[in-house]
Formats: C-alpha cells, structure tokens, sequence
C-alpha cells in the first residue's frame, strides 16, 4: 500500500513539477509584463475547469457499478455534450473577459483557448475506472506524458515567438495529448452514448460539485482578477509566480490523496468494524502532516528557490513565500473532510467550504485598489481559507462521527505551527530572505512538527497495520 501512494505521490508530482518547470522557462524567456497575460491564461483554464465540474472522474470510482461498460460510456456521452458546450460558451466570454481584465489585444487567444473543453472531453474514462482496482499507471500517464512534450515544445517556441503566445500554444499541445494518451493507455474500446436516467443521476450527484467549481474559480482566480485588473500585468505577474510556486506542490498533495485513500474510504464505508472510521482520521491526519511539512518547507527554502528559479526578476516574491504558504497549505487541508464526506455520497462539503473564501474577494478588490498592498491581501484571503476549513470539519461531523481524540489534538499542534510560522515571516528581517536558511528558525519548526507527528496516533497504527498485513513494502 506505501509503494502505492509513493507510486500516486511521484506521479503526480512528476507532472506537476514537468508543468512547473514549463511555467518557470517561459517567465525566463518572456518579459514581465507577457508572464502577467500568460499568467491569465490559466484564469481561462480554470473557466473550462468550472464549467465541466460535475464530478464524474469521482462518481465512476464511487458508484457501484462503475465497472459496467453501459455506465461508463454514459458518462464519457455526458462528459463530450458538456464539453461542447463549455467550448461555445468560452468562445463567446473570450471578448468581455479581454476587456475585463484591459488586454484587448488578445481575444483572438481567448477565443483558441475554446478548444481545451472540448478536448479535455474527449479523455478516456478508462483511466479513472482502472482507479477502482488501484491501478493507476493510466491516470498517471495520461498527465505526464502530455506535461512533459508541453515542456519540450516550450524552447522552440519562445525562440519563434517570444511572448505570451509560448503559454498560449503550450497549453494546448498538453492538453491534445492528454486526450490521446488516455485513449492510448485504454483498455477498453471508447464509446460515448447520452443516457437520460444516468445524466440526470449525474446531475444529482455533481450539481454541488458544479456550484463548486463555480467557487473555485473565484477562489483561485478571483485575487489573479482584482491583482491584474487594479495593479497592473507586471503585479500580477509576481502573485501569479507566487501562487505557482506554492499551489503546485499543494494540487499534487490533494490530488494524490484523491486518488488513494477515496476508493479505500468508498469500499470501507460498507464495513461493520469501525474501519472507515479509522481510515478517515488517518487520512485527515495525514493530509495535516503533509501540509504542515510542505510549510516549513517553503519558510525554510522558499526565498532561496525563487531566487534560483524565478532570478532577479521576481525578487519583490521573495519576503511573500511564507505567506503564499500558510494560505495554500489551509487551502489543501480543506481536501481531507470532502474526500470523507464524498466516499459516503456526501459532495456538498467543498462547495459551502469554499463560501467564506469567496466572501472575502470584495474586501481583497477594496484593498487592491485603496492601498496596492498585496501582503494584506495574501492575508485576507488565508483567513477566508482557514474560515473555510472549519466550517468544512463541522458539516463533516453532520455526515459522518470521527474520533475527536485523534482531531483534536493534531489541529492544536497544527495551529501552533503555523501561528510561530506567521510570527517568523513577521519578524524575519528581508535583506537575509535570499540567504542560507537559519538554524535557530529550523530548530524551532522541526520541533513543533515533531510534536504535530507524536500525536497522529492513528496514522501511525494505519500504516502499522498496512505493513502487517502485506500491504506496505
């Protein structure tokens, strides 16, 4: 079971650092000011996101009879209406939302972008049904195949090219080959039929996951929206490095714990012993330890790789890294209670989780355009996310009764890390930012941390369990 997720771990973020790097060699060959248009491409990536979030990757690993070729093939039918649809309608914002943002000049790209729905349409369901039986070389494929040509196709165009059309051509050669690499790694023949009784199954499954998708768009766009629209494309370019840097390594936490503890959580709900119960406060505690560790990490490095990695460009980024990470590491953390609540057929946890991080973007908007200051608003948006958070552990405790012996006390430990973690950013000089990482403070967090790890008890007995019985190597 550990070489599994280590397997899931690495391929994820294999990926991911494959679309990391791209983004980071395109900032290199590209003025500042194209990285802040580029940086709004991945705005319209996440309307497509949005408009065909229905959650049906999640409902053919949780239905009973996802394995069924008439089901799946209803869903791939659902999944390509949608994603016409979705095209036809970002073909026909791409205009205002040019204006919106006051770069006329390339509506034109908007427009092109019309195309990834429909292609993100196309993939495979057969990737995400192999996930059922734990099988997820195909899934993993299927995302670094495609992250890697995307990579290689980055240096031949910003010789051709030289601006913000790398990202723009990029984005679309991955995005061509993720449909056909699923195909490729299928193992069964693709068939896409439009089944009423099973779309309107999806709808009542997916509609919270809609409305969160909606959500999440604002969430992850709306402050990239205010910052370029207020301060200009060259700020938004440096809060658009910023959230690359620290959402990436937070999406591929959340996506691998997506991808390995749901189809256990989906099978352990049916069992009489007390073992979802268990699973699911593991996974909480396991999710928490991540978290905790990706932000001493980036308090500790993160300066030092925006140096190395960003150059001399984004240096304004440097003193904001800590920040950047206690706001996503919130973000991410939100994962855990909605992995629970959808394994037992519960998908509204993130959509109302996410309300209090949206309700926060009209005091962000206020302060982007009264004061320019992007340090208040990392830290609006932080307190909306951690709001987030809690309201999300309460609806969980509506659907389903986790130990709070093994809550409890691990969120203590959390919250002290993370208040010393906001204390060191607030007093850390940042003339020493692009140095050597000081001691004292990595004293400080790898003991708080180490507190945070004793008391996981569960986690432990969890992958104790795993390796007496086999399932650990």
């Amino acid at each position: 079971m550990l070489r599994t997720a280590l397997l899931i771990l690495s391929g994820n973020a294999f990926a991911s650092l494959l679309l990391l790097a791209r983004n980071l060699i395109v900032a290199r060959f590209i003025p500042v000011a194209d990285y802040g248009i580029a940086a709004t491409f991945a705005v319209i990536m996440a309307v497509v996101e949005m408009m065909s979030a229905l959650g049906l990757q999640q409902q053919i690993i949780q239905a009973k009879e996802g394995d069924e070729p008439h089901f799946q093939a209803a869903l791939q039918g659902f999944q390509l209406l949608r994603g016409v649809i979705a095209g036809v309608a970002l073909f026909a914002i791409a205009g205002p939302v040019a204006h919106f943002m006051e770069i006329p000049q390339v509506i034109w790209a908007y427009q092109l972008l019309a195309v990834v729905p429909v292609l993100n349409a196309l993939i495979h369901f057969d990737i995400h049904r192999l996930s059922r039986g734990m099988v997820f070389g195909p899934m993993l494929l299927t995302g670094a195949i495609p992250a890697l040509v995307s990579l290689l196709a980055v240096w031949p165009l910003a010789v051709w090219l030289g601006d913000y059309r790398v990202m723009l051509y990029s984005i679309l050669i991955q995005t061509a080959l993720g449909a056909v690499t699923s195909h490729l790694v299928a193992r069964r023949p693709y068939r896409a039929v439009l089944d009423r009784k099973i779309m309107g199954r999806s709808l009542r499954f997916g509609w919270p996951i809609l409305v969160n998708g909606l959500l999440m768009f604002l969430v992850f766009n709306g402050d990239k929206a205010i910052v370029g629209r207020e301060l200009g494309m060259e700020t938004l370019a440096i809060f658009a490095m910023g959230v690359t840097l620290t959402l990436t390594p937070t999406l591929v936490l959340a996506a691998s714990a997506v991808n390995f503890f749901l189809p256990q959580l989906s099978v352990a709900r049916h069992a009489a012993d007390g073992e979802f119960n268990r699973h699911a406060v593991a996974m909480l505690q396991a999710i928490l330890a991540m978290s905790l560790l990706f932000v001493c990490g980036t308090v500790l490095f993160g300066p030092l790789i925006v140096h190395l990695l960003a150059g001399e460009k984004f240096a304004a980024l440097q003193p904001l890294m800590g920040w950047f990470a206690i706001m996503q590491a919130l973000r991410v953390l939100k994962t855990g209670p909605s992995i629970v609540a959808l394994a037992v057929g519960q998908t509204s946890n993130p959509m109302i989780a996410n309300i209090p991080r949206v309700l926060v973007l009209p005091l962000c908007w206020y302060v982007a355009a009264h004061s320019g200051d992007i340090f208040t608003i990392i830290w609006i948006a932080t307190l909306g996310e951690f709001a987030g958070y809690l309201l999300a552990m309460l609806l969980l405790r509506r659907w389903v009764a986790l130990s709070q012996r093994g809550i409890v006390l691990p969120h203590l430990a959390a919250a002290i890390l993370l208040l010393v973690t906001a204390a060191i950013g607030l007093w850390q000089p940042t003339a020493a930012l692009s140095s050597q990482p000081d001691a004292r403070v990595a004293v400080v967090l790898l003991v708080i941390y180490a507190l945070n790890l004793a008391s996981q008890r569960e986690l432990f007995l969890y992958v104790r369990q795993r390796k007496t019985s086999g399932e650990v190597s």
